[in-house]
């Protein structure tokens, strides 16, 4: 059975989507740097970053950062539809999973805790800076609008492991409102995501 540590509106939630496309057991245990408890003591033991999602496989093995379990996941039950089969379409899909990763997961982490990067900040200039963050992410939104959701790599009607990803992390720091105005197009195809089986009732129990 696999572990999977999340919280709720965390980016665990696209893995749990995942881990039901793959049509595995999987426990989920509530834990997160921000929160304390049992589940907590267990992830800092299993990944000293505390980070969430973290999973642990029936092997034992940990898997961090969403992109890299989303790959992982993808490769092992390619049943699932997590990546396809096609080798130049995995590729973009890989990509753009990436993309996320770099561009746009790493812009979330400096508007929720600008202090990390700035210390000895006064609280205008966190703000200032959370505030840059933010509409960089926005824009890095846009561009992967442009780039990726053109191809086949892109399959609202069936997704795989970007747009579950896309679908969980564009629903922070006033993403989505923001598509809205400037790739409604995008926005819509978020929006059909959203709706897949594989979504509604982990959003459900998770979006809360």
């Amino acid at each position: 059975m696999y572990t999977l540590f999340g919280a709720n509106r965390s980016g665990a939630v696209a893995i749990e989507a995942a881990l039901q496309q793959c049509e595995v057991h999987y426990e989920w245990v509530a834990a997160s740097s921000w929160e304390q408890g049992p589940g907590t003591d267990w992830l800092k033991r299993v990944n000293p970053l505390c980070q969430v999602p973290t999973l642990l496989t029936p092997e034992g093995e940990v898997l961090t950062e969403s992109a890299a379990i989303l790959i992982g996941l993808g490769l092992k039950y390619p049943g699932s539809g997590l990546l396809s089969a096609h080798g130049p379409t995995r590729a973009q899909q890989i990509r753009s999973l990436i993309f996320i990763a770099s561009n746009c997961y790493s812009a979330i982490g400096v508007i929720d805790y600008p202090q990390r990067w700035l210390p000895a900040a006064d609280e205008a200039t966190l703000a200032l800076l959370a505030e840059g963050a933010r509409q960089r992410l926005h824009q890095q939104w846009a561009v992967f609008g442009d780039l990726f959701t053109s191809g086949d790599g892109w399959q609202p009607k069936a997704p795989g492991g970007p747009e579950l990803l896309a679908a969980v992390v564009t629903r922070w720091s006033g993403t989505r409102e923001y598509l809205a105005n400037v790739r409604p197009a995008f926005l819509e195809s978020l929006e059909a995501i959203d709706r897949h089986p594989s979504l509604p009732g982990v959003l459900a129990r998770r979006w809360v």
